[in-house]
């Protein structure tokens, strides 16, 4: 891409501390940058491309010997490859990472809110849907790149003790679904979301008229789930996909009775 030296401005003499040795003897594990906002464009079924605003930490491992690592260069690297952050150029990034940092590993993470419009259940009145999305990927001293995807899904559910024990309704929250993967072939950040919605009482919307409220309320209370029931749904498919070759998923109820959440996590083998 570009070579060490390459754009960076001569100082002369100036003392460079950052190359000086170490003598402690101690290598650290990831050094970087953390949580810096950057304006990114990812992939978008729909749309191609849709641009966002990312939170991203980008770390190498530094060597015993070095007292510190190049800060700036992560910036660079960013602005180098902007236009277009996915899945399809981590790798790319990862050994660019290596080589200007002169590092045995790398790690990114690209953590972004994304949009996607969402017609309402009956009146079909669009809106758009905000979801939290990260993609990290690292690349280890061999070379061999692990690349994750992960989606935030916020859902309602309806607890099945309360419509078994009540004359009237049942206790219903909104709660979230975290569900990480990793892939043989690139996976859409949509179809790891709506599979989520799917295995939920109901989904979210952003916009719902008369007629949708009365849809999802009816939907959700004909379809009670504990969060037990929402993380073994959806591992589930993800045990008969082929194309998936791990996944973490979670999910947490905000509770309408309690002072507390209601969790469950699976992980698969």
């Amino acid at each position: 891409m570009f070579t060490p030296n390459e754009h960076r401005p001569d100082h002369g003499n100036m003392r460079d501390v950052q190359n000086e040795e170490d003598n402690r003897n101690i290598r650290i594990d990831k050094v970087g940058i953390k949580n810096i906002r950057y304006p990114i464009t990812v992939l978008d079924r729909r749309n191609r491309v849709q641009p966002t605003v990312a939170n991203i930490d980008m770390f190498v491992d530094l060597p015993h010997k070095n007292r510190g690592t190049h800060m700036s260069r992560f910036i660079e690297l960013l602005h180098l490859f902007r236009p277009e952050i996915s899945l399809e150029n981590f790798s790319t990034i990862l050994e660019e990472m290596k080589v200007q940092l002169n590092a045995r590993s790398a790690h990114i993470e690209v953590t972004f809110p994304y949009f996607i419009e969402k017609a309402a259940p009956i009146s079909e009145v669009p809106g758009l849907m905000d979801y939290t999305c990260s993609l990290i990927g690292y690349s280890d001293p061999t070379g061999r790149v692990d690349l994750v995807s992960e989606v935030l899904v916020p859902i309602t559910s309806v607890c099945p003790c309360s419509k078994e024990i009540s004359d009237a309704g049942a206790h219903n929250q909104r709660g979230e679904v975290r569900l990480a993967v990793r892939f043989k072939r690139f996976v859409w950040l949509e179809d790891l979301i709506e599979l989520v919605e799917s295995c939920a009482s109901c989904d979210v919307y952003s916009v719902l008229k008369r007629v949708d409220e009365k849809r999802v309320t009816e939907k959700g209370y004909a379809n009670a789930k504990f969060v037990e029931d929402i993380v073994r749904d959806v591992a589930q498919v993800l045990n008969s996909d082929s194309n998936i070759t791990w996944f973490s998923v979670s999910a947490e109820n905000f509770e309408s009775i309690h002072n507390h959440s209601a969790y469950a996590h699976i992980t698969s083998e």
